[in-house]
């Protein structure tokens, strides 16, 4: 509604309410997860993240063994290992 119509702003004021309204009907209709869900999304990202970098880091170990290289392996497969869970979870996160 414009401000001609409503010389007053009532009609901004009916506006606002009614989004207001819509927000708390969504919100009953999508509550917010438990505690416990929440928890066990965070649980899940740090798993995503850490399974493999740990992967990495433990094939780069085990490549340095094999070939007598030092770090060679480790530290970019440990950093390759980190990006992927990286961004493993951000897709989760993006996709729920």
């Amino acid at each position: 509604m414009s401000a001609a119509k409503h010389p007053n702003g009532s009609g901004k004021l009916a506006d606002a309410a009614r989004r207001a309204a819509a927000r708390t009907e969504e919100g009953r209709e999508t509550p917010e997860p438990s505690l416990g869900m929440r928890f066990g999304q965070i649980g899940i990202l740090g798993w995503t993240i850490v399974v493999p970098t740990l992967v990495g880091l433990f094939a780069g170990r085990w490549l340095d063994r094999v070939f007598e290289t030092g770090v060679f392996f480790s530290a970019p497969l440990l950093m390759l290992g980190a990006a992927f869970g990286f961004w493993s979870a951000w897709r989760w996160m993006h996709r729920q």
